[in-house]
Order: structure tokens, then C-alpha cells, then sequence
């Protein structure tokens, strides 16, 4: 029998893509300021690395699971089939829906990159992130779907390693966590490399492994879930909005997604871990539901959740349309007016495409539930979402 999904682990999914989008609006409206306020708008990014440690909890819980319980590891052959039926068929769908709208429209100041056969391949193959050019107007966000594949890829044979060559399919959690610390690494020392390399792509900023230690933060959580150790909500939840304030001023640099110097998108990123661990974590907690669990297992939070992945998917395009309707030329504008047309719009275009593409990957419907034990939602029951942010900084 398929463990229940908590369903406040969907809801997050709904904070994490109005956030994305909050701080796309507020990009295109010019609200991107080097000022306190303006950092803060551009720190809505954090969107991303609340899905990327999501995604690192839920697609490892499984085998830690397996490795408490004495069971099988999860079948590679399933959990890579579902990861493609679930990701694929919408974001190929929502690729050839914006080429087509732009055969016959093109947004004022849309980019003329990533046009042509050429670029329809690269983003049907998820690898317009590597080199500059490829990223099509309407579907600039897609370079974290990009990333976060990636990180489908990598996971097996992390896991493997991990769970067999350093435990020896025994259950010792703390040798697990201190196996795990150099995947924390892999971000900042990426980082150092490719800040200092000025013959790099540049494009590199934006590739999987300077983003690897959220994905990382979410496979620790899944461990610490699993032995019990995470603070209540109403620890973790303030501690969370701290950081958050925190990577508002400059010592998390600029308003971009990477900063000018490595110590500023160093600090930034660990910033961002702390804010996406901070209100995940006691939505997985075991026990009585707290506030923060029953705010975002709520049915209008659960609904939202359960359409965020096409919601990011679409919300670009539909960003682009409004600021031409409204009549914004780009980095001009009313962010509340664009924003609630954009949400307004986004909501129902994403609500069609899910319910095209969901009969394509949905198993039966599992039970939802508030909470149960630790580590009781596995990533074949539970729907993967994402958010985004435009390359355009």
C-alpha cells in the first residue's frame, strides 16, 4: 500500500511558487533596487531553493527508509520513469504551446534568444542552460528545471554510495549525516571556480552544482526527520524569516541571482538553506499537526500546491502578456496590478494543463493526511513542483 502524502508538504509548494512569481513581477516592473527593499523583492527568489530542498527530502526519504527498515532500496527503473512521466509531458506541452504563440505574437522587449529549431530542441532537451543564447522568452525560468533534473540524475548513485558503500545497508544515521557534509560543499567550492575563472562559460552560474546544496540540505532532512530531530514550528518558522530579512541586506549582494563576489552568493545561499529548512522541516515532525502544518495543509493551500509545477510552468509567459496589456514597457509598471493579472491568469491556465497531464503520471490517489511518522511521504506519492526565475538580471 502507497504511504499517505502529507498534504502540508503540497501546500509549501503554493508559498514557494507565489513567491517566484512575486519576484519575477517585481523584476519586470523595475523593482529590482539596490536598496534594502529592492534586495527583498529580489530574495522572493527563495522560491527555488524551497522546492530544490523539497525535492532533495522527498526523492531521498525513500532510501533512507529502506535503509531504517531493513528494506529493498527503491527499483531505479521505477523512480526514473516516474520522475519523466511526472516532469516531461506538461513542460514539453507548455514549450511548444509559447513557440507557437510566438509565431504569432511576441511580446514588446521579448529577447530574440533561443528562437529557431535550434533553440526548440535545446529546450525540449532541458539543456538551454549550457551556453548563453537558448534561453526563449516566456520560458526563462526553466533553467531550475534544468538543474533539478540533473539532480534526478545524480541522486541514484549518490544514494547508492551512501546507503551501501558507507553504511553498508546498515541503519547509523550519524555516520550518514557526516558521509553527507561534502555534498554541502559542492556549491561554494563550485562557486569559488567559476567566479574565478573569468574563461569559463558564463552561462556556468547557473548550472546544476552551484545549486547543489539545497538539493543536498533536503537529503539531510530526511535523515534528521527520520530520527526525530527538528525544532516545532515555532522555532524553526521565525528562525526562517530571519534569514530571510537577513539576505536583504548586502552581505548577500546585489539583486541578482549571482551576486558579483563568491562570499556574497556564499552567504546568500546558505541564507536561502536556512529560510527553505526552516519552513519545510515542521511540516514533517511527526505528532500533533502544529499552526504552520495546518496553514499549509489547508484545501485552498493543498489546491494551490497541487497545480504550482504548471503554475511555474506558465506563469512566465502570461507575465510578458500582461506587462504588454497594460501597457508597461519592461522594468516599468504597478508591481500589485501586475502581479494579481499574472496570478490571475496563471491559475486557470495552470488548473487545464495539470488536468491535461496529470492522468499521463497520477497513480491512485493516496490518502492524505496531516502528518504521520517521519518520513512517511515517498516521492512516487507525492507531486513535484517548482519555481523559477528569469535569466534576465
Amino acid at each position: 500500500m502507497a504511504a499517505p502524502r502529507i498534504a502540508a508538504l503540497t501546500g509549501i509548494r503554493a508559498v514557494a511558487a507565489l513567491a517566484v512569481c512575486v519576484t519575477h513581477a517585481a523584476y519586470w516592473t523595475g523593482h529590482y533596487t539596490d536598496d534594502v527593499a529592492g534586495r527583498l523583492w529580489a530574495r522572493f527568489e527563495v522560491g527555488v531553493p524551497i522546492l530544490f530542498v523539497l525535492s532533495g527530502y522527498l526523492l531521498f526519504s525513500p532510501w533512507v527508509r529502506a535503509l531504517a527498515d531493513g528494506s529493498p532500496a527503491p527499483s531505479l527503473g521505477r523512480y526514473l520513469w516516474h520522475r519523466a512521466r511526472r516532469i516531461l509531458p506538461a513542460y514539453w506541452i507548455t514549450v511548444l504551446a509559447v513557440y507557437a504563440i510566438f509565431l504569432v505574437y511576441r511580446p514588446p522587449d521579448a529577447s530574440p534568444a533561443g528562437t529557431g529549431w535550434s533553440g526548440l530542441w535545446r529546450n525540449l532537451t532541458l539543456t538551454q542552460v549550457y551556453g548563453a543564447g537558448h534561453l526563449h522568452a516566456g520560458l526563462t525560468q526553466m533553467w531550475s528545471l534544468a538543474a533539478e533534473v540533473l539532480f534526478y540524475l545524480v541522486l541514484p548513485p549518490i544514494a547508492w554510495l551512501l546507503c551501501t558503500g558507507v553504511c553498508r545497508r546498515r541503519w547509523e544515521p550519524g555516520l550518514l549525516l557526516i558521509a553527507m557534509t561534502p555534498l554541502l560543499m559542492v556549491s561554494p567550492v563550485y562557486t569559488a571556480l567559476v567566479a574565478g575563472d573569468t574563461g569559463i562559460d558564463p552561462t556556468a552560474r547557473l548550472w546544476a552544482p552551484a545549486f547543489f546544496e539545497w538539493f543536498a540540505a533536503g537529503m539531510m532532512l530526511a535523515v534528521f526527520v527520520r530520527i526525530r530531530a527538528w525544532p516545532s514550528a515555532w522555532v524553526s518558522v521565525p528562525v526562517a524569516v530571519a534569514a530571510f530579512l537577513v539576505s536583504g541586506s548586502a552581505v548577500a549582494g546585489e539583486p541578482t541571482i549571482a551576486p558579483s563576489t563568491v562570499s556574497a552568493t556564499v552567504v546568500k545561499h546558505l541564507l536561502y538553506t536556512v529560510v527553505a529548512l526552516g519552513l519545510i522541516g515542521p511540516l514533517t515532525r511527526p505528532g500533533p499537526r502544529g499552526w504552520w502544518a495546518r496553514l499549509c495543509g489547508s484545501r485552498p493551500m493543498l489546491w494551490c500546491g497541487e497545480i504550482s509545477y504548471e503554475f511555474f510552468l506558465v506563469h512566465v509567459m502570461v507575465l510578458e502578456a500582461v506587462m504588454d496589456v497594460l501597457g508597461f514597457p519592461v522594468f516599468t509598471g504597478s508591481l500589485p496590478a501586475a502581479l494579481a493579472l499574472t496570478v490571475a491568469i496563471s491559475v486557470p491556465v495552470a488548473w487545464v494543463l495539470h488536468r491535461i497531464t496529470a492522468p499521463l503520471w497520477r497513480s491512485p490517489a493516496p490518502r492524505v493526511v496531516a502528518a504521520r511518522r517521519a518520513g512517511s511521504s515517498t516521492a512516487e506519492d507525492c507531486l513535484r513542483y517548482r519555481g523559477a526565475h528569469g535569466d534576465r538580471r
